[in-house]
């Protein structure tokens, strides 16, 4: 995602001061944090370079058993392959109308990748990278999930309108859409639920996946463009990145708002690491913010881990305890990936 809003160091240091805070107070007022680590919590290991790649990425996903990572390099049309063990690039895929997200299934080997430019999802074998089929949606195609229970994916879809196009993996047949109140940024399956981001109407659309029907719509106060998302299954909580610079949190029960703090701006990946209860969110302001939560209500910045402009593409593995972040080819900046081991 390209550069909006500069991080400034004065900004950063009163980030480490302020806790998680409600909403409803008129004035924010910082609580008192832990102090900030003295050792890095996300340690380099290593950093693979991807020459070839012009541009900036989407999204990335994991072959936890291959240790293979396939990243969506949208501006360069291709989905990069890359051996994290070894550390090297593998296979450079091309061919992709603006590659947006990325899903690995293991059963069968076999990849998925949306599309923005020609709303399509495409299915191709693990082991030679061939397109095995297409999906063909009305219009573009962009984040995209995997529910291995019940063998689906949901794709969202559109630009002037929403939905969630539903694709039976089993069957190898779309099963229809679900359609949405505003256009779908990230969103999240839950059970029986799915958890929409819909930044144009400032709003969480909540969704039954057995009648394919709205439930509830959560307001996001306090901030805007709500993108990246997030959820802690176990406490019930929905995190949810907002571009200008702000985390909220939802409570899943009844979508009340828990806490609400500042965090570097153009936040595009937000993941949860349930082992150390901490979250890593991605900001294409040139930082990660290492967020730990202290309480389900209760959060803090510890420390803002600097990368570099426009890397706002990033995953955590729970399978394999790390966290991949993808730096932009930029001039002067060759496109690479990272990989860091949190700590401790």
């Amino acid at each position: 995602m390209p550069l909006k809003t500069a991080w400034p160091l004065g900004a950063a240091l009163l980030l480490l001061l302020a806790g998680g805070c409600h909403p409803g107070n008129r004035e924010e007022k910082p609580e008192a944090a832990s102090p900030p680590a003295a050792r890095p919590l996300l340690t380099l290991e290593r950093t693979v370079p991807l020459p070839n790649v012009q541009g900036g990425f989407d999204l990335m996903a994991l072959d936890a058993a291959g240790q293979r990572l396939f990243v969506a390099a949208e501006d360069n049309h291709t989905v990069e392959v890359i051996d994290v063990r070894a550390g090297r690039a593998l296979a450079s895929l091309p061919g992709f109308n603006e590659p947006k997200w990325v899903v690995y299934r293991p059963e069968g080997n076999r990849l998925f990748v949306s599309t923005g430019g020609d709303g399509r999802v495409t299915e191709l074998d693990g082991r030679t990278y061939r397109p095995v089929r297409h999906y063909a949606f009305r219009e573009a195609c962009n984040n995209l999930r995997y529910d291995s229970l019940v063998h689906q994916l949901v794709v969202g879809v559109g630009k002037t309108f929403g939905a969630l196009g539903l694709i039976d993996v089993a069957r190898n047949a779309q099963a229809g859409e679900i359609p949405l109140a505003g256009y779908a940024k990230q969103f999240e399956l839950d059970g029986g639920r799915i958890y929409v981001n819909e930044p144009a109407l400032n709003q969480v659309e909540v969704l039954d996946r057995a009648t394919r029907k709205a439930v509830a719509a959560w307001p996001v106060t306090g901030a805007s463009q709500n993108i990246p998302m997030g959820l802690d299954r176990a406490h019930q909580r929905l995190f949810v990145a907002c571009a200008p610079g702000r985390l909220v949190v939802l409570s899943t029960v009844d979508g009340r708002q828990v806490a609400s703090l500042p965090i570097p701006a153009d936040a595009d990946g937000l993941y949860y690491d349930a082992r150390r209860a901490r979250l890593y969110v991605s900001c294409g302001a040139g930082n990660v913010a290492v967020v730990q939560q202290q309480t389900p209500d209760r959060y803090a910045v510890l420390q803002l881990l600097p990368t570099v402009p426009g890397a706002g593409t990033s995953l955590y593995s729970p399978a394999l305890d790390r966290y991949f972040v993808a730096l932009p080819q930029r001039p002067g900046q060759p496109a690479a990936l990272r990989i860091y081991r949190p700590t401790p």
